[in-house]
């Protein structure tokens, strides 16, 4: 920097700051995690997105994530690097999150008793999410898993709300798009793992600080006709 540098005779160089990066990691972690997640309401949504370390092209020359990724396939195809998986509330703040390999199955155990300790009431999710195997044990914590049905699937009676609020899924991915889109938690400039976790975590707690999130009620008026179904 040699604008305004006279105005931060202190500032160190770039190359000091990725260094010192790292010892930021546990306490942005856990202030991010106490203070800036948002609560849940009872209406989740949870989905998981593709964080790719490298193209595919350079999978075999990549060494930097090398012992701890996978190439796994999303819906937009074959990817090398990690998956992030995300529950939100209506209002589009972020409640939970875990980070896996990105051969890991949504429906993992592991993954989903991490991001379902402080979550209650409905889990509006995609089909990738089906298994009555997860549906029967969330619902043992007293979450009900609400899902769109398979084609091969016998069609049964759902809830007019809970149909309406399937609508609304989309609002995830678009949580999803603003994390990679505008805070830049996806690019393959990574030089350690370390750093890929601090940026990862300052991009959730950058994202906590937008004021104006991606929500499935749009209006106030909205909010009270979804509130009227539920009662």
């Amino acid at each position: 920097m040699i604008h305004q540098r006279k105005d931060y005779p202190d500032i160190i160089s770039y190359n000091r700051f990725v260094e010192i990066m790292q010892f930021a990691l546990v306490p942005l972690t856990l202030c991010t995690i106490k203070a800036r997640f948002g609560k849940c309401s009872g209406i989740s949504f949870i989905d998981s997105t593709p964080l790719e370390v490298c193209n595919n092209h350079r999978i075999h020359s990549h060494l930097v994530f090398s012992e701890y990724v996978k190439t796994g396939k999303s819906s937009m195809g074959w990817f090398y690097g990690f998956k992030l998986h995300l529950v939100i509330n209506g209002e589009g703040e972020i409640l939970s999150f875990c980070l896996t390999s990105s051969n890991t199955d949504d429906r993992n155990e592991a993954v989903m008793d991490s991001l379902m300790k402080e979550i209650f009431g409905k889990l509006f999710a995609d089909r990738g999410y089906i298994s009555q195997k997860l549906f029967e044990k969330l619902l043992k914590k007293d979450i009900a898993l609400v899902t769109r049905a398979n084609k091969n699937m016998k069609n049964k009676l759902m809830d007019l709300y809970d149909r309406l609020m399937l609508r609304k899924c989309a609002v995830i991915e678009s949580v999803n798009d603003s994390l990679k889109n505008i805070c830049d938690i996806e690019h393959s400039r990574h030089r350690s793992v370390t750093n890929f976790l601090v940026n990862l975590i300052s991009v959730l707690t950058a994202y906590s600080f937008v004021l104006k999130k991606p929500s499935v009620f749009s209006d106030s008026n909205m909010q009270e006709g979804f509130l009227f179904l539920l009662d």
